[in-house]
């Protein structure tokens, strides 16, 4: 306890240099703790609208379904398993039949991937209600970016092709019956959604599906010809991407923990030189050199204390701000095949901060003993005289 209330005095009566350097390390956990929320955030953000949008609670895939592989989308359309029915009927899974086909927009082609969905299905977030139609017309949904590639509009008349299941090339008309907006790619970017037993009908398959969607609810079931894939399995790739990004992030953690590191290690050292009396009547006074190496150790690390009291200070309402208000995002950014919405909202779990902080607090101890050992090659007498060995 006197090491600590002497280490803590010493600290205060550094003046300005202390509090410069508290500063900065505190910076330094700021910025560090708010660029992990962010990507903490953005991963919480994307794996919920994909779920919401796309895979639910986990997905079903007919064994010889390849999403990497558009060739095998033909035999990939098997029959919905009778294992699922009673499931079906109360909504807890959804199947979606998928085939390549071709639109037509203002004259010019557009290769597209036809997905049929019921139009009462509760499960997914896609305004499939306005898939319903009693004239006769195909109705079809598609997303705001698909729109703006193909340069579509709700209301729009387009000529749909595609192949059935003998082969043949068959064309019909259809219609664009809403537009919806989200932010996950696989649902939208080239993606054409039609009444599920209208496309069963126009490829000749019916009864048929390349992937059923259940909800999270519903207990995972052994199919005969299906694959089940998890949700963690689903969102691998989105996990992986924003690990890639982590490691490229590190280099400016690297640059803000030198820049606070590098203050604490100048004070020391500057300290080491400029304290040798004082030092030196330490030991004189009964002091172990082990016991004034931890005192030099403890006011480096203490810095890191102060400077952690110092950014929640000012770190907490900035944090907060931003989880509420969002960090606005350029337009089309997902156009790059990852979920990210038009603003991300940092998180900041109590795992990342309290990690983030021992380890760099664990660091500045580091960095504060290394300087301090050269008190152990120092003579008492020498250092009270003012002389260095």
């Amino acid at each position: 306890m006197k090491l600590w209330k002497l280490a803590f005095r010493n600290l205060l009566g550094n003046g300005l240099k202390t509090w410069l350097t508290v500063f900065i390390l505190s910076l330094s956990f700021v910025l560090i703790i708010f660029m992990q929320g962010i990507l903490a955030g953005w991963d919480r953000q994307a794996i919920r609208d994909m779920k919401q949008w796309e895979i639910g609670g986990g997905q079903y895939w007919s064994e010889r379904y390849d999403p990497y592989d558009p060739f095998t989308l033909d035999s990939a359309a098997v029959t919905f398993p009778e294992t699922f029915r009673e499931a079906y009927e109360a909504g807890t899974v959804e199947p979606i039949l998928i085939a390549t086909g071709t639109i037509f927009p203002s004259g010019r082609s557009m290769p597209v991937m036809i997905k049929g969905i019921r139009p009462e299905q509760q499960l997914l977030r896609l305004p499939t209600a306005h898939l319903k139609s009693d004239d006769g017309t195909i109705p079809a949904i598609i997303g705001y970016g698909m729109a703006k590639q193909a340069g579509l509009n709700k209301g729009d008349y387009l000529t749909l092709r595609w192949r059935d299941a003998h082969g043949t090339f068959e064309a019909a008309e259809i219609y664009i019956a809403d537009l919806f907006s989200t932010f996950v790619p696989a649902v939208d970017n080239g993606q054409l959604w039609l009444p599920l037993e209208t496309l069963q009908q126009m490829i000749l398959k019916p009864n048929a599906a390349t992937i059923i969607v259940q909800s999270e609810e519903h207990p995972v079931a052994a199919a005969e010809g299906w694959v089940f894939k998890s949700t963690d399995e689903l969102t691998r790739t989105l996990r992986e991407t924003l690990r890639a990004k982590r490691v490229g992030q590190s280099i400016f953690y690297i640059i803000f923990l030198l820049l606070g590191l590098l203050a604490v290690f100048d004070t020391q050292m500057l300290a080491i030189f400029r304290r040798r009396r004082e030092i030196g009547t330490f030991v004189a006074l009964g002091m172990t050199q082990k016991e004034v190496i931890r005192l030099f150790t403890l006011e480096g690390t203490l810095n890191a204390v102060l400077a952690v009291i110092l950014g929640a200070i000012y770190g907490i309402p900035v944090f907060f701000y931003f989880s509420k208000q969002g960090i606005p995002m350029p337009a089309d950014v997902s156009d790059f095949g990852v979920a990210i919405s038009d603003k991300i909202y940092p998180a900041y779990p109590l795992t990342l901060v309290m990690g983030s902080l021992l380890l760099i607090i664990s660091i500045t101890a580091l960095v504060s003993y290394l300087p301090a050992r050269k008190i152990a090659r120092m003579n008492p007498t020498d250092a009270i005289k003012g002389k260095t060995t």
